[in-house]
């Protein structure tokens, strides 16, 4: 008679990515019937499939989405296998941490400057430049049996910098330019963050489907990765205008220091926007190893589009929040955000608590970037 083992590898309930599905899909669809603010409005952007007065922007809308979307796939293939991808390739621990921190400090010593100097030649070519390192990487890692690592993780570390301000310095630049309401960034805010989400797990099972090509290297998430690059840059070539103001440096330098060193608002902004980034990263790093401590068998690949899906859905309740609560600001609102995301990692951090608890928690703090990011693009076009 045959002795049945069962496993104590944990992983989330299907029940959950169908609540969460659930949730962020009606909350998109259903805002429309029961939101005020739109119904007085009139004119605007009601819903994804809306067409009426607002039919120019939506066209405009949704054409940004879609590229901000296939730059969000890029990403998320050619950052999706991580420390198996540089097991396959022959690489320590040691020499996986000394790659991973060449990358960051590339991306900290471009990045710092990145901004400033696509602000004076236009984010047009920040995204074509982002594309083209994609491609090189994605190029680079199909030719190459065994590609230098550290010129990728450079690469796609530049490319992450890129890709953090150059789609929405774009949309808000061809936002004023078209001549459209300034209400209606708002919605494409939240929206970027909700596609990026999606576009996120999408990558996730593109690449667990082509994960079985990298040795053969026939038709690898890499292959995809650039073909993607060449189709983006090619979409933007063409939907995109030539005609941006060059500033020079001068008037970039008085502009700087009147408008964001002297503006206690702007530095405040800054910290904040730095202080969101720093957990996410911390986060990032950390949560699996808190899951599995004390030798716990966590099923990890099925948890990470919980998180992925809170963030969605954290997006979602923003323009809920901002159309029909008028009695908090939207300072109040990112500071609530802030201080829950905060008070949930501090019961991770101080305080023992079952898989499930835990796995609430990160879902939380997810929940509560999702509202945040927005919010934060929202300040810093005021």
């Amino acid at each position: 008679m045959g002795v049945v083992i069962e496993s104590d590898r944990w992983e989330p309930k299907p029940s959950a990515f169908i609540v969460l599905s659930a949730a962020c899909f009606a909350s998109v669809f259903l805002r429309p019937y029961f939101s005020k603010s739109n119904a007085a409005r009139g004119s605007g952007a009601s819903s994804l499939l809306d067409l009426g007065p607002t039919a120019p922007f939506l066209r405009f809308q949704r054409g940004f989405l879609l590229l901000y979307s296939l730059a969000s796939v890029m990403d998320g293939l050619e950052s999706m296998f991580g420390e198996y991808e540089f097991a396959l390739y022959g690489i320590s621990r040691e020499q996986m941490t000394w790659y991973l921190s060449i990358g960051a400090v590339a991306a900290l010593v471009f990045g710092t400057f990145s901004g400033v100097l696509f602000d004076m030649v236009g984010p047009r070519k920040a995204c074509l430049l982002f594309c083209i390192l994609h491609l090189f990487v994605g190029v680079l890692k199909s030719v190459v049996r065994h590609p230098t690592v550290w010129i990728s993780s450079i690469c796609l570390s530049l490319a992450s910098s890129l890709f953090s301000f150059c789609y929405e310095t774009w949309m808000v630049m061809e936002h004023e330019k078209q001549g459209h309401k300034q209400d209606l960034l708002s919605d494409t805010f939240w929206l970027m963050t909700f596609f990026e989400s999606l576009s996120l797990i999408g990558s996730q099972g593109l690449a667990n489907l082509l994960v079985k090509d990298l040795k053969r290297r026939s038709l690898s998430p890499y292959v995809l990765a650039a073909l993607l690059a060449i189709l983006s840059a090619l979409c933007i070539r063409k939907q995109w205008s030539r005609s941006y103001h060059i500033i020079s440096v001068d008037s970039y330098i008085k502009s700087f220091s009147a408008h964001v060193l002297r503006d206690k608002k702007i530095l405040a902004l800054a910290w904040t926007q730095a202080s969101i980034h720093f957990s996410m990263s911390v986060v990032w790093i950390l949560w699996a190893p808190t899951l599995v401590a004390d030798g716990r068998e966590v099923n990890l690949s099925m948890i990470y589009p919980c998180f992925i899906g809170s963030r969605m859905l954290g997006s979602t309740v923003f323009p809920w929040y901002f159309s029909e609560v008028k009695s908090f600001g939207n300072e109040d609102c990112l500071t609530t955000a802030l201080g829950v995301a905060g008070l949930a990692l501090l019961i991770v951090a101080y305080d023992y608590q079952e898989i499930g608890f835990l796995v609430i928690l990160f879902c939380v703090f997810h929940a509560c970037v999702g509202f945040s990011l927005p919010s934060l693009a929202r300040l810093r076009t005021m």
